[in-house]
């Protein structure tokens, strides 16, 4: 069994244990709130419990979460062999980061969640997905790659869920063959998949408030009732839903020409045909060492906006519509785009 914890990125939010069996792709994931050893001895042991066989080695990432006297105890004691990625390969790694990928963010999503609420919803996102995953999801192993000439040639065994290559391996004892189809056998695939739905919704309520449209409880019922038109939605997946921003009204950068507008405006009436270049050159001989070329693109910007100002009140000058504020400020979202030498 390998094991990961995801990365060293910083800033506090939650992080998921994922450990998976290589011989039959069994996928166990549990919330951590925090990179701490002792949290991770938990995980290893909640893991170790879900799973339906016993664990006889571990291969650890390259971590001092991992890579520590706590969690090598630990594994003396539970009998189980210790080992761990080389360093600087991280296709040791290979088959729990493809699960990250496969399994964790196809679920999740790529966005941070941090807090007890959320880590609460991850477990009952996880409880539902482990059955999920490991019992109806099937999925591909890699029998044999072999190159010829500049080709790469795979060959891959038939799908095949975790459960039923559990079943057919010849070192699974007969009592927990039984017990795994007695326990298939009470599983509903669409109740598990309208739980996680409804344990993605819920993740997204309380780590983005301004989604909380997206957590409306469905039953089970409702939720069949809207399968047949899923599709239309693009992205039936709560966790991937994009998030809703309002329009940015603030200004990223400083305006450069901030009290000298009204001197730009008076030359812009004396002469409308001036370019922005000549202005700018004008405000560079007035105002020595204020202004360069990197300023020309937003002073472009506030000319623009002003001649169609100035344009539209000349459309409407004999009716009664009404006219937007003369001011040349530069689009606020036009702003950011500014490069400075």
């Amino acid at each position: 069994m390998v094991a990961h914890c995801g990365g060293p990125l910083s800033g506090s939010f939650i992080h998921s244990l994922v450990a998976t069996d290589i011989c039959t792709g069994w996928t166990e994931a549990v919330p951590l709130l925090a990179r701490d050893q002792s949290l991770v001895l938990e995980g290893l042991e909640a893991i170790r419990r879900q799973l339906p066989f016993p664990i006889r080695g571990i291969d650890l990432d390259n971590d001092s979460a991992f890579i520590n006297e706590t969690l090598l105890d630990w594994t003396s004691r539970q009998g189980i062999e210790f080992t761990r990625s080389r360093a600087y390969r991280s296709n040791d790694q290979a088959w729990i980061e493809q699960k990250n990928g496969a399994v964790v963010r196809r679920f999740v999503g790529h966005h941070r969640h941090s807090g007890p609420l959320a880590g609460q919803m991850l477990v009952r996102l996880y409880q539902s997905l482990r059955l999920y995953v490991n019992y109806f999801q099937p999925s591909f192993k890699l029998l044999e790659k072999s190159r010829e000439g500049s080709a790469t040639l795979k060959r891959y065994s038939a799908p095949a869920t975790p459960c039923d290559r559990l079943l057919d391996h010849q070192a699974t004892a007969c009592e927990l063959k039984d017990q795994l189809t007695h326990h298939r056998s009470g599983l509903d695939p669409v109740a598990l998949l309208h739980a996680i739905r409804e344990a993605q919704a819920a993740l997204v309520a309380v780590s983005s408030p301004e989604n909380g449209e997206v957590s409306q409880q469905r039953s089970l019922d409702q939720f069949l009732a809207q399968l047949p038109s899923l599709w239309q939605r693009g992205e039936a997946r709560p966790t991937h839903a994009p998030r809703t921003r309002g329009p940015r009204h603030w200004r990223t950068r400083p305006d450069p020409f901030e009290g000298v507008w009204p001197e730009i405006l008076a030359w812009l009436e004396e002469e409308p045909d001036i370019t922005a270049k000549a202005v700018l050159d004008r405000l560079c001989s007035g105002h020595p060492g204020r202004f360069n070329e990197a300023h020309l693109r937003t002073l472009q910007r506030g000319v623009k906006k002003w001649r169609g100002v100035m344009a539209r009140k000349l459309v409407y000058a004999g009716q009664d519509q009404p006219v937007t504020s003369l001011c040349p400020t530069p689009e606020p979202s036009l702003v950011g785009t500014e490069k400075t030498l």
